[in-house]
């Protein structure tokens, strides 16, 4: 009982190596993925998204090539908090491109969550549409 007790207890800043001064209360809990675990996470949502249904990843795989479009240097999908509206607004979009595309068009909310993930991989190091040296 006391191990397990032990683990859920944060870290003392003393022990954080490379840190100068207080630590944010996040950074002490056992779990925290830090910049440097980024990398590891997007492999992860990557491989759970390649068990989705194929139906989903169809409309996954063209949600990103739509997605490509506003790719671009100074994009709102790269600020630091994107626009409600304007994320809402690309879905619409997104879903009304599907509608004309498919016979049984998706949801706006499957839709949604579709273009949130891959907004979230582009925004933490997924590079799809980008050039990389």
């Amino acid at each position: 009982m006391e191990f397990h007790s032990k683990l859920l207890q944060p870290l003392p800043e003393s022990k954080a190596r490379g840190w100068n001064g207080p630590l944010p209360f996040y950074m002490t809990y056992p779990g925290y993925y830090g910049p440097d675990k980024e990398q590891m996470l997007l492999q992860d949502l990557e491989y759970l998204q390649q068990m989705y249904p194929n139906d989903v990843k169809r409309y996954q795989k063209r949600v990103a090539d739509i997605l490509d479009k506003t790719d671009y240097e100074g994009s709102m999908i790269y600020d630091e908090y994107p626009d409600r509206c304007s994320l809402l607004a690309l879905t619409k979009s997104i879903c009304r491109v599907l509608e004309k595309e498919e016979d049984s068009a998706p949801g706006e909310d499957m839709i949604q969550i579709l273009l949130f993930n891959e907004v979230y991989k582009r925004r933490h190091g997924g590079c799809r549409g980008r050039i990389t040296l």
